[in-house]
């Protein structure tokens, strides 16, 4: 047998059932059999892409190393993320935060293919199984399991200035140039960095305008208003005015699947006179990925920067 075969066929055919779940879960008319924000989709389908790739490279070495299990069962992975952003069915943010869940999970898909195959050479049975395990697992997951959470980001700087200097900018802040904001992991993957704050009036029930780049632009409706101590915040999102482009719909502000509900910032002073701001930003989120998401949470909402410049 051509010994390139098996490789080509691995990553030929990890890529298709990638791509053909993703199609198929994205579809409404079986929103209730599937869905790509899913621990299925997330962490299952991965796990197989790797099977899929190892099982075919054993055909031809069937003594793989771990070393080589772990590493080949990313290539169907690279191609398949490739593929969904060539096509645009993804943007660059998702891609960036399935991207280490599905090198995790391919490469234990691949591990387990090496050592499976060593006991039930050329059964394809056991493959068939591992492919359809997360068919059978994302209608119980999409119809009977809801961890919806909410949760608190907290950012907390200290400015070489006094409290009421501080203060004096949070309601409205001045135009922000690109590089006053630096290189981060966030705008590395795309996400928009902020621009500029307004404010209609001063107290609660003032409206403070924020606007990011790519056309984000959202609302905070003042809820607390302690001059040189806190400002709290509830968010008023219309994710319609949100461009499409602006960020990934798997993570749209105000979206189905995350989004802020309410902020604030509080001021206070540290022993040599400067001031110590914190900002506190609550959280929903949709998904089921636990702390995964959590953690991605953290490093994309929009909410957690501290967008003050003394």
């Amino acid at each position: 047998m051509n010994t390139k075969l098996p490789k080509y066929i691995g990553i030929i055919l990890g890529v298709l059932y990638g791509l053909s779940i993703r199609v198929l879960w994205e579809l409404d008319v079986l929103r209730n059999l599937g869905g790509v924000v899913t621990v299925s989709f997330m962490f299952f389908v991965p796990f197989v892409i790797g099977f899929i790739r190892v099982h075919f490279e054993c055909k031809v070495q069937p003594s793989l190393t771990l070393g080589k299990m772990i590493t080949v069962s990313w290539q169907p992975i690279f191609f398949f993320l490739l593929a969904t952003v060539v096509t645009l069915m993804e943007g660059s943010i998702c891609v960036a935060m399935a991207l280490p869940a599905f090198m995790l999970c391919s490469s234990l898909g691949g591990v387990t293919a090496g050592y499976l195959y060593q006991y039930f050479e050329k059964r394809n049975s056991t493959l068939l199984s591992v492919a359809l395990f997360p068919l059978l697992i994302a209608p119980i997951e999409v119809n009977f399991i809801q961890l919806s959470s909410t949760y608190t980001v907290e950012n907390r700087i200290t400015i070489h200035a006094p409290p009421n200097v501080v203060w004096q900018q949070l309601g409205r802040v001045a135009y922000i140039k690109p590089d006053e904001m630096g290189i981060s992991l966030t705008s590395l993957i795309g996400v928009p960095q902020p621009i500029k704050a307004s404010m209609n009036a001063d107290g609660i029930g003032a409206v403070r305008t924020s606007e990011w780049e790519k056309g984000v632009v959202f609302k905070e409706v003042i809820t607390s208003w302690e001059p040189n101590g806190e400002m709290t915040y509830s968010f008023d999102i219309d994710p319609g005015i949100i461009p499409d482009h602006a960020l990934d719909k798997h993570v749209k502000l105000g979206g189905e699947y995350f989004s802020p509900l309410t902020g604030g910032y509080f001021i206070s002073e540290n022993p040599d006179g400067n001031t110590v701001l914190t900002l506190k930003t609550t959280l929903v989120d949709n998904t089921n990925f636990g702390i995964y998401s959590r953690i991605w949470g953290e490093l994309i909402s929009p909410c957690v920067r501290i967008d003050v410049t003394p």
